[in-house]
């Protein structure tokens, strides 16, 4: 089962480029929102925060408490990595129980913002960086967050892999700079992937 990796930093608009593989048929599985999911629901992993950030990690009624935990990292990589070396391995587990369960499919793609910061790329067979300009990247981000700032998107873009280190170690590159289709892109690719897979469409 060919395992295709889906990575980029904030605002390069990795999400519609998935949504054209689910549109193909391709099963996706999102890294970002299924942590939140392991998070509330693994018991394992809730244990496993409570001891390293305390009970108030989880509200009294036993659901994941973000602020709190939001806060306890923010501005604290030392903490933040703490989280992170909790959080992957579990996710990663959900993962592995996911591909399983879509095995059927011509090929699996997983979408990751993280994926060479959580060494999460080791479970895939090859990797494709969704890659636009910082300044459209800046322009999408304040129109879709509105509650941030271009300091608080600079400083996110500041702790993630640069674009240049997450283009060199990939195998595949999408441009999604509003100047390149992103379709034909992804169609080329889809073609290459049935192909490795045995599957000529």
């Amino acid at each position: 089962m060919l395992r295709i990796g889906i990575t980029g930093g904030i605002g390069v608009g990795k999400t519609i480029v998935c949504r054209l593989f689910q549109v193909l048929g391709i099963p996706v599985y999102d890294a970002d929102t299924r942590a939140k999911w392991v998070m509330q629901y693994d018991l394992a992993l809730k244990q496993e925060l409570q001891e390293a950030f305390g009970e108030e990690a989880y509200t009294s009624e036993g659901q994941l408490n973000r602020a709190y935990l939001a806060s306890v990292v923010f501005n604290n990589q030392q903490r933040l990595d703490k989280l992170n070396a909790l959080v992957h391995p579990h996710v990663g587990l959900d993962f592995e129980r996911w591909a399983e369960a879509n095995a059927n499919a011509p090929y699996l793609i997983k979408e990751a913002a993280l994926m060479f910061e959580s060494e999460s790329w080791r479970q895939m067979d090859e990797i494709i960086v969704v890659t636009a300009p910082l300044d459209v990247r800046l322009k999408r981000l304040l129109k879709r967050d509105p509650h941030r700032t271009e300091a608080d998107i600079k400083a996110i873009i500041s702790k993630q892999l640069s674009e240049e280190e997450k283009i060199a170690r990939a195998q595949h590159i999408v441009y999604n700079d509003d100047q390149r289709l992103i379709i034909p892109q992804v169609l080329a690719l889809h073609e290459q992937f049935l192909s490795k897979s045995g599957i000529v469409d």
